[in-house]
């Protein structure tokens, strides 16, 4: 795994989306304009959590390397070392794929 150059800060993650199959089961290439937007992705970066009312971190539930299930139209789009990534609030995350 790379190492990432950017830190999230508060309750966010940067995560890798996983891009979708070019090719269907039964044989057909789909154009780009064809594919779903990623769903899953793999976590690169965590923030610290956000603070409580005490000031105390509240830690996230996901770590690096953990591969996730997330809100289709959810995040901010960067680009960095020619990939795209996505900015995404712990929130946004719906679930760790096992």
């Amino acid at each position: 795994m790379a190492k990432v150059s950017f830190k999230p800060l508060g309750s966010r993650v940067l995560v890798e989306p996983i891009e979708q199959e070019a090719m269907t089961a039964g044989g057909i290439i789909l154009p780009e304009t064809a594919k779903e937007k990623p769903q899953e992705g793999k976590i690169l970066a965590t923030g610290p959590g956000d603070r409580d009312e005490d000031g105390k971190r509240i830690a996230l539930d996901v770590k690096v390397g953990d591969k996730v299930l997330f809100a289709k139209y959810s995040g901010t789009e960067v680009k960095m070392d020619g990939k795209k990534l996505l900015i995404l609030r712990e929130s946004d995350l719906l679930g760790i794929i096992e």
